[in-house]
């Protein structure tokens, strides 16, 4: 069998696709893979912030198009960079290769964030990190930092700002631990949906003949929190333009969900927490999102809530 794999090619995409398809080849060697790169427009324009693009799914749209004229057979995401609605005909095959969900604290200048002097300046351009890190503290500034991990850090080190905020998960996969000062806790810096899983996507006439390869790919952990953040994503329907965060916690058959809602500015914000069975992650996603809305996450995010 020949399967033809789609990907970003950023350093840091073609190292965790390269990684994903080798665990696949570990379980089916006599499978041939070829790779396929495809530039997005998320790629595209890194001359401002996301949320001034508009949209969702900036960094799948092109690679899903690919699946859907047949030019791929399945694609490569990080699991973040997927909204919770996908393109008709498309499904998740299998999530995986799980890594450290959290936010990091990454500087050549302070030891931590709160060591930081009054109008130190944040190089992010996210949302969701802005609003959280200015409920933290009211008193830093911030610049529209985009880019792959290689050139923010090179930003970083050449002074364009005091600090970044990044994912663990790309500084863990490359082993540049040593670069991060400290780590946020989850209940400082809710990470995005998915932070930290890899998923694999495909036509969905072709998950039944797709899933024996990745049997050894697929964490039944990543499955849970797949479900259980991307239905808080449903019902809240936002994206990178909405200040909002999940992440699911999983020990044993115990799943705790934590969210957060907030305005652009972090004077506002809501914070979440579910606890339940693992076999219920979807109803509690559910849950989380619709009692966000009737909180008051609505007004927060720009989202009707009928």
């Amino acid at each position: 069998m020949k399967i033809k794999y789609g990907t970003r090619g950023s350093k840091l995409a073609l190292h965790q696709t390269r990684h994903a398809i080798s665990v696949a080849k570990s379980c089916m060697p006599e499978c041939e893979f070829e790779e396929v790169i495809i530039k997005t427009l998320g790629d595209q324009v890194t001359n401002m912030p996301l949320f001034k693009i508009g949209g969702q799914g900036l960094f799948i749209k092109e690679i899903e198009q690919a699946l859907l004229d047949g030019r791929i057979d399945i694609a490569v995401h990080s699991l973040k960079d997927m909204p919770h609605a996908m393109s008709a005909g498309l499904s998740i095959l299998a999530t995986g290769c799980r890594e450290d969900a959290r936010d990091c604290f990454v500087s050549t200048r302070y030891e931590s964030f709160m060591s930081m002097p009054a109008d130190a300046v944040i190089g992010t351009s996210s949302l969701r990190r802005r609003s959280q890190l200015s409920h933290l503290r009211r008193d830093l500034q911030f610049s529209d930092f985009r880019g792959n991990l290689d050139s923010r850090l090179k930003k970083l080190e050449e002074g364009e700002v005091d600090a970044i905020i990044l994912a663990a998960a790309g500084l863990h996969r490359f082993g540049w631990q040593q670069q991060i000062r400290h780590y946020f806790t989850i209940e400082e810096m809710t990470p995005p949906a998915g932070q930290g899983i890899i998923a694999i996507q495909c036509r969905s006439e072709d998950v039944a003949r797709l899933t024996p390869v990745f049997s050894t790919f697929a964490d039944q952990v990543a499955a849970a929190r797949a479900e259980a953040e991307r239905a808080f994503l449903e019902v809240l329907q936002g994206g990178c333009s909405t200040p909002m965060a999940v992440h699911a916690e999983i020990v044993g058959d115990e799943l705790k969900l934590l969210s957060f809602v907030g305005s652009a500015n972090g004077t506002e914000i809501i914070r979440n927490f579910h606890l339940g069975k693992v076999t219920q992650a979807v109803e509690l996603g559910r849950t989380a999102g619709e009692e966000m809305l009737a909180a008051g996450a609505a007004k927060l995010i720009g989202v009707k809530n009928e």
